[in-house]
């Protein structure tokens, strides 16, 4: 049974980290087809009740188990981390719709992008948990995860300084600025699961 358990973790673990990457694609695929936009955030949001499905499965196993994989503490704050990134990324499309926003700001793709290719590395990072002794590859993704972070920060300013501009429409800076706080939450959010994933790898190094 603590093999099955144990994989029943990872396998939840590895699972949601997934749902965010498919919902971060299609927030990118929003931006591109914001005709689409209400049809696309529907998507979004039964991949992350998929994720919330998830979430109480995993808390609630570790409430019944007795010996996990990892110490039940990095299990929570994972599981709760990945939960966090996949709700920013349903917020972002939400406000799309709700704010109904017909063209996209230039500098919101590559923010976007940034957003995909760190939970595209966060799901690599966090299905390789089980292979948790292979610590060098663990904090490469860890590394690469920041980094991308880093480059949404980035973006993330740039975008902010191009919609605070003279002639902006000011509701249109407080829609946008709405959105862009969302994207940049979620690059927070990976980052943080990419810090907790170091400390599992240096406290079974």
């Amino acid at each position: 049974m603590g093999l099955t358990q144990d994989a029943f973790f990872f396998d939840a673990l590895a699972e949601h980290a997934q749902k965010s990457v498919i919902a971060s694609k299609l927030l990118l695929d929003m931006l591109d087809r914001l005709e689409d936009a209400r049809t696309i955030a529907t998507k979004i949001k039964e991949i992350e009740h998929e994720g919330d499905r998830i979430t109480h499965r995993c808390l609630a196993a570790l409430h019944k188990t007795w010996i996990t994989p990892l110490d039940r503490e990095e299990i929570h704050a994972l599981i709760t981390r990945l939960d966090d990134v996949l709700d920013c990324i349903e917020a972002a499309s939400e406000r799309i719709v709700l704010f109904e926003i017909e063209t996209a700001m230039a500098e919101a793709r590559p923010l976007a992008e940034s957003v995909v290719a760190a939970c595209v590395t966060m799901s690599a990072a966090t299905s390789s948990l089980r292979d948790v002794k292979d610590g060098a590859r663990l904090l490469e993704l860890c590394v690469e995860i920041n980094r991308h972070e880093n480059a949404a920060d980035t973006h993330y300013r740039g975008a902010l300084a191009a919609l605070f501009k003279q002639g902006t429409d000011p509701l249109l800076v407080l829609k946008w600025r709405d959105i862009y706080d969302q994207l940049e939450n979620a690059s927070d959010r990976c980052e943080d699961v990419a810090n907790i994933i170091e400390g599992v790898v240096l406290e079974h190094a």
